[in-house]
């Protein structure tokens, strides 16, 4: 009884530190990967740039967790297979002894020649089976990206359900999943084809195994210097020691699979590397960033903006914004406003010249498309700040001044908003932000195309009545939002880049629809100025 208690306790504990080293091998490395993926907007510029990197989703899960656990089984794994052969080599040794070869006339013995033939025999499985296996990790890798590309196409799915629906877009959607999911069956297919021939190499291996020590063996035996009983001891020593010797043999398919995910998590972790080089490198073809000595908001020095191949987006541009200044950047579709606002955020590193901020700014940025986390409403108008710095009443209120009041009663209620709200909701939402957020700076990026003309002006107008001070950087379309603007600078599409074309001052025209959505009056009459 005591050793069997003693048994079960060595292999309940094997299981519990086996399992304890995976969890926690991949929860830093897991932890390590995800910080460096999402530091410094790396997960966005990953989108822009060429290399091996397509679905980092499915990279930092599924290829993570198998190039995690998989070494620590091996080496259990392996670990097994010393000992065992450390135990039965001896046995082996004992009972073959030694062989002796007539050649030429004189006797040639081999000592412990069942030991050597086992060596001999898993080195040659061994081969066959890497040989045989050559293109399984090549495969593996394959299946596991057709994998992770259907993933994300049934996650688009769910993701813009609405406008798929409205559109009547399944049997368009179905022919993408269908031929997603064709990629898949036939990286299956081919794999399936290989694990065919890695297991007729493994099964013919197991099959010969015990024939080879008896027909060795069956001279002694019929001399006479063995008994049978000893023939079979010989079988089954040689047996496991030719196991443990060809460990591979059995293991190649999952350490092919291995290998594959391994790769691909290598080729991620290499892509930050090259965007973090990018990032420490002074080499020419990096915007860079610093602060302004003159008090200025924000300035851009001889600033230019490329694509990371070096094509030209927007030319040099030379613009400096003082504390307080509201300024318009407009031009046509295409003329590279919206990857200058990119480059002004940090997130666009190619070019060159500086951009130079303010040393106490707090920068904000209103997307088009604003994100919502999933969660509370609380959580999704408090980001990207927890959900609790700031109370229910002061939430309440931001809602209320963008004109969804009538949210008010739902702020801890749990629900999918990205789906939920429309999209002229979720730019009040984002406005929301800005107003608890408060920031120095605040970049607009058609923040208000969503929404009608009356209700773009009353968001702005409250934007500007509650931050007086702010300094707004706008990119849009709309000739309207001028008015709530005091600068305008233009950029015009031409070859070899856009550029910086006109900055005007609209500062002493006068604006009866600002006047009109400061004051609220519903007329468009100019309100008489009080002497």
């Amino acid at each position: 009884v005591p050793l069997v208690i003693c048994s079960g306790s060595l292999v309940v504990a094997q299981v519990y530190l086996r399992m304890t080293i995976q969890r926690r091998w991949r929860s830093w490395l897991t932890t390590a990967v995800i910080a460096r993926w999402l530091a410094g907007g790396r997960y966005y510029q990953l989108n822009l740039v060429g290399g091996d990197h397509q679905n980092p989703e499915a990279r930092m899960t599924e290829d993570l967790r198998i190039a995690t656990e998989s070494p620590v089984d091996f080496i259990a794994g392996v670990l097994n297979a010393f000992l065992s052969a450390s135990t039965f080599i001896v046995v082996l040794w004992t009972i073959g002894g030694a062989l002796t070869l007539p050649i030429g006339g004189e006797s040639i013995t081999i000592p412990g020649f069942l030991v050597i033939t086992a060596m001999i025999y898993a080195a040659i499985t061994s081969t066959a089976m890497v040989v045989i296996g050559r293109n399984f990790v090549q495969l593996s890798e394959r299946k596991n990206q057709a994998e992770a590309e259907l993933r994300y196409t049934l996650t688009r799915v769910r993701e813009n359900g609405e406008s798929i629906a409205l559109l009547g877009g399944e049997e368009e959607e179905r022919s993408g999943i269908d031929r997603n999911f064709g990629h898949v069956l036939r990286q299956w297919a081919l794999l399936t084809g290989q694990h065919m021939r890695t297991a007729a190499v493994s099964q013919g291996s197991s099959l010969f195994a015990p024939v080879v020590p008896i027909l060795l063996c069956a001279p002694k035996f019929l001399e006479g210097s063995m008994t049978l009983g000893e023939v079979m001891q010989a079988a089954s020593a040689f047996g496991i020691v030719q196991g443990a010797f060809g460990w591979l043999v059995d293991n190649y398919p999952r350490l092919a699979d291995w290998n594959a995910s391994a790769r691909r998590v290598a080729s991620l972790m290499m892509s930050l590397d090259g965007l973090e080089r990018a990032e420490q490198s002074d080499a020419l073809g990096r915007i860079q960033h610093g602060e302004t000595d003159d008090g200025a908001m924000l300035s851009l020095d001889d600033l230019s903006v490329t694509l990371d191949d070096g094509t030209a987006v927007v030319k040099e541009t030379e613009v400096a914004i003082e504390p307080g200044e509201r300024v318009l950047v407009a031009g046509e579709s295409g003329s590279g406003k919206s990857t200058l606002v990119r480059a002004v955020a940090g997130l666009w590193p190619w070019g060159g010249g500086s951009v130079n901020f303010h040393a106490d700014r707090r920068l904000f940025m209103l997307p088009q498309r604003p994100y919502i986390p999933s969660g509370t409403l609380r959580r999704a108008v408090a980001y990207p700040a927890a959900a609790d710095k700031w109370t229910i009443k002061q939430i309440k209120a931001a809602l209320d001044k963008v004109g969804l009041a009538y949210l008010a009663e739902r702020i801890k209620e749990e629900a999918p908003w990205d789906q939920t709200l429309s999209g002229g909701e979720k730019q009040r939402l984002a406005f929301a932000r800005l107003l608890l957020h408060r920031p120095d700076i605040v970049v607009l990026d058609e923040a208000t195309s969503a929404l009608d003309e009356k209700s773009q002006d009353t968001m702005m107008a409250t934007v500007i009545r509650e931050l007086p001070d702010v300094t707004i950087i706008s990119v849009a379309h709309r000739a309207e939002l001028e008015a709530f603007h005091s600068r305008k600078i233009t950029l015009e599409r031409r070859e070899g880049g856009a550029k910086l074309v006109s900055d005007i001052n609209l500062a002493p025209r006068k604006r009866n629809l600002l006047k009109r959505a400061l004051w609220g009056s519903g007329s468009r009459a100019e309100r008489p100025r009080k002497e």
